[in-house]
């Protein structure tokens, strides 16, 4: 195992036990221990898509399953391409019900913390930090599926029950990996929307002092409000706290929309370099006004799916990567592996999983059921008379945290629509042996992977000028 030094803060730099400043460069592992729709194909939630797996494959072919994807999603080899395009760290995004069952609150299960160990330690042996970032929580901490939310409502605010797990969890997690250098960081939790800012500060000043009264060592990364966009909560602090890297998450509106150019104009705005770094300036505010570090913490493109348009999405995140050479930021480019919108490695389409949720995910893309990629053309007929009735009996509804538009697509597209899709995506594995199971999820492996070419060239040669 290569042997990597401890981190801390120091002023507006992340410094090595020699004081060499090291900013870091890597990816984000969404999909993995906190599966996403998009990612790896299903509608919804994931709490509701393992329910129903597990209702059409039986317990031994479920668990054959999932045995096969936890390590063909990252294995070594995974750690190994990472370090390869000159990367030093990855973020790790969690799910709770990895650690711990509803049904049994505080009850923690080893089996969620030697999957992450696998992976640690995987990077570790290739010269990657690993940064652990709780991204979904008991109560949901925002209004959106990424935290395995099966509603448009985060309660995580409104319950103390909630809070107490996420900090039991905390506790156990420092006091796992508070000798292991090779965990640069936690991420206590991803996209907090707390629709008062209230509680989120409190919140954090009480992570902060029971992770440091077992591990007084390891940076904290702390998530915006709004989805890690919004610093205004911390305005009544007088300092920020210690040893912490505050994080914004920096997605270009050209990247994310059904934009056809860069430059160009997106929703009546024009976007250039100049108007991609104002935003990032915009973001990061906080940092620069209290000299502390600067890590994003998610940004990057979507790309399309015949590859004609990918060439002006490689020039905003070339863009947004020399904004953050020039400023000094750290970052975390989302992601790694997926089905075809965003990672660097994506599932062959010739594969027996690819074939087999095909016609589901095709509906999913008619349907608009995903929220990211998603596009509501296919259902204006459903969205227009309901648009109809807002302008004329709630012309003023606009609900926190994103308004009106994107609150009926959650309830309409992603929640109505995403569960019976879901029923139906989970019939295509009625009846699959525990050997095809295993078979099915090897689709994600490195080796049966297909390299987006482009992405990690581009990645490449901003690391390593190769």
């Amino acid at each position: 195992m290569t042997d990597l030094p401890w981190l801390r803060v120091s002023g507006a730099h992340i410094v090595d036990e020699s004081d060499r400043t090291v900013r870091l460069t890597g990816v984000g592992l969404g999909g993995w221990m906190n599966m996403e729709n998009f990612i790896t194909g299903y509608p919804g939630n994931e709490e509701n898509i393992r329910r129903v797996l597990r209702d059409r494959m039986g317990d031994d072919a479920y668990e054959a399953f999932f045995d096969e994807f936890y390590t063909a999603f990252f294995d070594d080899a995974d750690a190994a391409f990472v370090a390869s395009l000159g990367m030093n760290s990855v973020r790790i995004p969690v799910n709770y019900r990895h650690f711990e069952d509803d049904a049994r609150p505080f009850e923690l299960k080893e089996e969620g913390f030697a999957r992450l160990d696998r992976v640690i330690t995987a990077l570790a042996r290739h010269g990657v930090y690993s940064i652990i970032d709780l991204h979904a929580l008991p109560g949901r901490q925002n209004q959106h599926w990424h935290s395995d939310n099966p509603t448009h409502i985060a309660q995580f605010w409104d319950h103390p029950h909630f809070q107490d797990r996420v900090v039991h969890l905390w506790e156990a997690l420092a006091d796992r990996y508070k000798d292991r250098p090779e965990v640069a960081g936690y991420n206590p939790i991803n996209e907090p929307a707390d629709p008062t800012g209230e509680v989120l500060p409190v919140f954090y000043d009480r992570l902060e002092k029971v992770i440091r009264a077992i591990d007084p060592r390891h940076i904290l990364f702390l998530d915006g409000n709004k989805y890690s966009t919004d610093f205004s909560f911390l305005d009544r602090r007088s300092e920020p706290l210690p040893n912490s890297v505050y994080t914004a998450h920096d997605y270009a509106l050209p990247g994310i929309t059904s934009a056809t150019e860069y430059p160009g104009t997106t929703r009546g705005e024009y976007f250039d370099r100049g108007v991609v770094e104002q935003t990032f300036l915009r973001r990061t505010e906080y940092m620069r006004r209290t000299g502390t570090p600067i890590w994003i913490g998610e940004f990057g493109p979507v790309y399309s799916q015949d590859r004609t348009q990918d060439a002006w999405r490689y020039r905003l995140l070339r863009d947004q990567l020399e904004i953050y050479r020039e400023h000094g930021a750290s970052w975390a480019l989302w992601t790694y592996k997926d089905i075809g919108l965003q990672g660097l490695l994506f599932a062959d389409p010739a594969s027996d999983y690819m074939i087999l949720t095909a016609e589901d995910r095709a509906t999913k893309t008619r349907l608009g059921v995903d929220s990211w990629g998603g596009s509501d053309a296919g259902v204006r007929d459903i969205l227009d008379p309901i648009d109809a009735v807002f302008d004329a009996e709630f012309p003023g509804y606009a609900p926190w945290p994103w308004g009106r538009q994107p609150h009926i697509a959650v309830l309409v597209r992603h929640i109505l629509l995403a569960e019976p899709l879901a029923e139906r995506f989970g019939d295509r594995f009625r009846g699959v042996s525990p050997e095809r199971a295993r078979a099915l999820a090897s689709a994600f492996r490195r080796e049966a992977s297909i390299e987006r070419t482009g992405l990690t060239s581009l990645l490449r040669e901003h690391l390593t000028g190769r």
